[in-house]
Parts: structure tokens; C-alpha cells; sequence
């Protein structure tokens, strides 16, 4: 996880369990999610702007993916990263990895491209520079 800024854990569930016995696909979504939010809070591009009247810049999810390298089983401690690969005009895309937070063993890995938007009009808008700055600096490297 060295190469992922942000980081969050979770601890397993026996309810993320689907009938096979491991964890439901769709649980991995929900577990990249919480790694795009803490990432994007931590740049400033989520924030209770959005939800003002006036309305604020954000991000949207315009396509996402996972790739699933092997089962999760109970119990499990796990930890996700998130780190942009690619900065845009108007869109951020995004990387993520779910790996044993004990063992390191890598369980999925997957991405999502997000577009910034004017809320609430849902304008398509260029990422802000001070946004652009927060995500280079995170990430410790120059976007072209």
C-alpha cells in the first residue's frame, strides 16, 4: 500500500458473506467508495458546499471497474487504497487495491474515472486549480 496516499481498513463482516462463502462482489464497490470519499475530502473536493442551494464543485462517477485476483473469506482485516492516476481537464481517474492488512496479499484491485461538476446545475466544469495543486501535492508528482 506504499503507493497509495490514502488508506482506509475494514474489518471483515460475516454479513459481506454472499452463498458461496466469500465476499459478495458488489461489497468491493462499496469499500472503493469509502477510499475515493476520504480521498477526496482530503484534497477539498467533497465538501457540504455541494449541498448548498448555490451549490459547489464536485465529483461524479463515469465509469468504474474491478478486477477480483482472488476470494476474500472470513475473517478478514483489509485495507483499501485510492490514488489518482491521471488528471484531466475535467476528470479524475482513479486506482484502488483491497489487500489483507495483515498478510499484504492484494484481493482486487480496480478504478473509476470521475468528472468534476457545478452542483446543482450538473455542469461538466474543469478540476479547480487549488484542487488540482492539493491532488498533485498529495501524490507527490506533476500531472501533464
Amino acid at each position: 500500500m506504499n503507493d497509495f496516499p490514502i488508506t482506509v481498513r475494514f474489518p471483515m463482516h460475516w454479513g459481506d458473506m454472499d452463498a458461496y462463502g466469500h465476499v459478495n462482489n458488489a461489497r468491493y464497490f462499496t469499500w472503493f467508495e469509502a477510499a475515493r470519499i476520504a480521498y477526496m475530502a482530503r484534497v477539498g473536493l467533497v465538501s457540504t458546499e455541494m449541498q448548498k442551494p448555490e451549490g459547489g464543485v464536485g465529483p461524479i462517477v463515469a465509469a468504474t471497474n474491478a478486477e477480483y485476483l482472488r476470494p476474500v473469506v472470513f475473517p478478514a482485516d483489509l485495507v483499501v487504497g485510492a490514488r489518482v492516476s491521471r488528471l484531466g481537464t475535467t476528470s479524475i481517474t482513479m486506482e484502488y487495491a483491497v489487500d489483507d492488512a495483515h498478510t499484504g496479499v492484494r484481493y482486487a484491485r480496480g478504478g473509476a474515472v470521475l468528472v468534476t461538476l457545478q452542483y446543482p446545475t450538473y455542469q461538466k466544469v474543469a478540476v479547480p486549480p487549488e484542487i488540482r495543486a492539493a491532488i498533485e501535492a498529495l501524490e507527490g508528482r506533476i500531472f501533464e
